[in-house]
């Protein structure tokens, strides 16, 4: 999964948002908002937002695997409500270009490796990026004994925002 696993990539990175990955997001939204899930798989990402007193207002996906989830490329994807909310795929080749064009549309919340912030590659995203909240290492396998090799991290991106770029470490 990582870049330290011997382990096969599943097919599209479908690795479902475990809840222990979504607490520290909830700090930093307030209370009743809205979001489109345009990464959606399952719908376990969108499950543990509105949990924690959140509404979905779109979900999509190239895959659906889950109900009422529409099939979508992310050029596709409705995007309405506060905040564009999702655990992207990790590949650059599509995760950048999602960064580019969410934090158009909406201030936009991507869950992935920490790791990134601290490379070259993300120097052309590093203006958008309004806030960085760290997770730490996810278990993206229920029934794995372990969890993932790579630290994560939330990171907000928004177009439309000047403001400086914040990191919020664990708590």
């Amino acid at each position: 999964m990582g870049k330290r696993s011997d382990f096969g990539r599943i097919p599209r990175d479908f690795y479902p948002t475990p809840e222990s990955a979504v607490r520290p997001l909830f700090a930093h939204l307030p209370e009743g908002f809205t979001f489109s899930e345009p990464c959606a798989g399952d719908g376990r990402l969108i499950t543990h937002l509105v949990n924690g007193g959140g509404s979905c207002v779109a979900a999509s996906d190239i895959e659906p695997r889950g109900f009422g989830i529409t099939e979508a490329s992310y050029q596709e994807a409705p995007v309405s409500g506060d905040w564009v909310i999702t655990n992207p795929p990790w590949d650059r080749k599509v995760l950048h270009p999602m960064i580019e064009y969410f934090s158009g549309l909406l201030p936009t919340w991507l869950l992935f490796d920490s790791d990134w912030m601290h490379t070259k590659q993300s120097i052309p995203y590093l203006p958008f990026l309004r806030k960085v909240v760290s997770v730490g290492r996810v278990k993206w396998i229920e029934d794995s004994p372990h969890t993932g090799k790579d630290n994560c991290c939330w990171y907000l991106f928004d177009k439309s925002n000047t403001e400086r770029t914040r990191f919020y470490g664990r708590t």
